[in-house]
């Protein structure tokens, strides 16, 4: 068995900081990754930092702002963030330092839990991590889930939730499935979700079965994934080719949305529909999701993907890989698509100094959520959008609420004599919210459910409040929160609800963290 005193499961951005803020307390640490790169999303594709209010953003977060300043030698915020490679290099770095030991290519498979804990609760003892066809056992004293997915807290039996809750159960106005609006992200009215004419050949690829459930009802919908793919304009860049398997009857819908933008006239640019910008170092850029078709892949298949097991999650993961790069194809060559959007994506490429072991192609998918913790407090609409006091607070927040299309479906339109079947994208939502405190009561299990786990990315929030806790730098802060927290747990051999919130608060503070503006 291997045995550390921390134990964090998962090298996202916030797995990172959780790991290097526990070891530089004293204590040793190992992080278990079940990729084969550190940094998650940071160094995975997502280049571009939403950083909402830059007084909230401090510690680990404001570190990694200067390092990354610093290894391209100009002034910190020059670039809206650092090539993947950089941001992989300065998370690496921060390990060896810190003298973390990481273990790459380890998934959890199990996890032991018994009800002798400090407080005589339970607590995980240990967890089975395989990696390849081989399992080894891993112990620990306390526990941190910084993964994306949450996979160590369902193992460990701790309550979660996926998906939209309904309005009811939280008050929250946001809540539930959304009403159709129009808007930069929805299918515009009138577009066939059919094969045929009429209701002929059912429905077209990329687009979700119906029914919808009524406005306001939970359905278990969480936002779509996808890939940000970094793409360069530079002379030495990869042609975006044909993939094998790749399927022109996939892309219909896309030349329904052409053919429809060009009969009313519209003139939609490359940029409008991937944000090409060269906004990272380097002349690349980070191709984001804009527009109703776009990187992100709408069709419902990330509903599943929370909950799957190991070899579901692998076909899930290819599928929206192989959308990412049928997309880009799709834009550079079919013929339905204008000439100047294809003549733009011809002057871009990917990147040869990038992923070079994944194809040129990120490595994490952007899982934007996944499980949720139903911890000592769920973080609410009310607590953001009140910027509700918390006495606990460990770090904050302040990025708009940003709930991404949660679907891409079809319903029927009224009209006259017959009713008109459309495509519609649903569940988008942007709204501001003030700066707000994120207490430590919601990275922390209740103590009936378990004694020794801390999780700063899957952290107890509610579907609407997650969309904007949901930020790279709020999980950096968080996971430094978590990896402290953790120290102090290991140091006094009490359970992690137990630990002095005050003497952590000053330690956070100490570290640069903002609590309080």
């Amino acid at each position: 068995m291997t045995t550390a005193d921390v134990v964090v499961y998962g090298a996202t951005a916030g797995g990172v900081c959780a790991a290097v803020a526990a070891a530089r307390a004293g204590v040793s640490v190992l992080l278990v990754e079940p990729g084969r790169h550190v940094g998650g999303m940071t160094s995975g594709g997502l280049g571009y930092t939403d950083l909402g209010d830059p007084r909230v953003v401090g510690g680990p977060a404001a570190r990694f702002r200067a390092d990354v300043a610093a290894h391209y030698g100009v002034p910190e915020g020059r670039f809206a963030g650092p090539e993947p490679h950089v941001a992989e290099a300065v998370l690496t770095r921060w390990l060896v330092e810190a003298g973390v030991e990481v273990l790459l290519g380890h998934r959890v498979e199990s996890a032991v839990v018994r009800a002798d804990g400090p407080s005589g609760g339970p607590r995980v003892v240990e967890v089975v991590v395989a990696g390849g066809t081989t399992s080894r056992t891993v112990g620990g004293a306390v526990f941190v889930d910084a993964s994306y997915e949450g996979d160590l807290l369902a193992a460990a039996g701790v309550p979660h939730a996926i998906g939209r809750e309904d309005v009811t159960l939280h008050g929250e106005s946001y809540a539930g499935r959304r009403e159709i609006f129009p808007g930069m992200h929805n299918m515009p009215p009138g577009i066939s979700p059919f094969r045929g004419a009429g209701r002929a050949g059912g429905l077209l690829p990329q687009i979700k079965p119906g029914p919808m459930v009524e406005v306001g009802h939970g359905d278990g919908g969480v936002m779509s994934y996808g890939y940000r793919v970094c793409l360069t304009r530079a002379a030495n860049r990869i042609e975006i080719a044909r993939r094998p398997g790749y399927d022109p009857d996939h892309w219909e819908l896309g030349r329904r949305l052409f053919h429809h933008w060009r009969a009313q006239g519209l003139d939609v640019p490359a940029g409008r529909l991937l944000g090409l910008e060269e906004n990272l170092p380097g002349g690349k850029c980070d191709a984001n999701s804009l527009g109703p078709f776009s990187l992100s892949v709408h069709d419902g298949s990330a509903w599943r993907y929370p909950a799957a097991g190991t070899d579901e999650r692998v076909e899930i993961r290819l599928h929206h890989l192989h959308h990412a790069q049928d997309f880009l194809y799709f834009l550079s060559h079919d013929e339905s698509v204008p000439v100047a959007v294809r003549r733009e994506m011809a002057r871009w490429g990917l990147p040869p100094d990038e992923f070079a072991d994944t194809g040129h192609l990120p490595h994490q998918l952007y899982v934007r959520e996944a499980r949720r913790m139903v911890g000592e407090h769920v973080l609410t609409q009310h607590d953001l959008q009140a910027a509700r006091p918390q006495a606990d607070a460990v770090a904050m927040g302040s990025y708009h609420l940003d709930v991404r299309e949660v679907q891409r479906t079809w319903r029927d339109a009224p009209e006259h004599p017959d009713p008109v079947a459309m495509v519609v994208t649903e569940g988008y939502l942007s709204v501001r919210v003030p700066p707000y405190q994120i207490p430590y009561r919601s990275i922390v299990p209740r103590a009936a459910d378990c004694t020794n786990l801390i999780v700063p990315v899957c952290l107890s929030a509610s579907h609407v409040a997650f969309s904007s806790v949901r930020m790279e730098v709020q999980y950096q802060m968080l996971g430094w929160a978590a990896g402290r927290a953790a120290a102090l747990a290991v140091a006094r051999d009490v359970a992690v609800q137990r630990i002095d919130v005050g003497r952590l608060q000053d330690m956070l503070r100490d570290d640069g963290q903002v609590l309080a503006i």
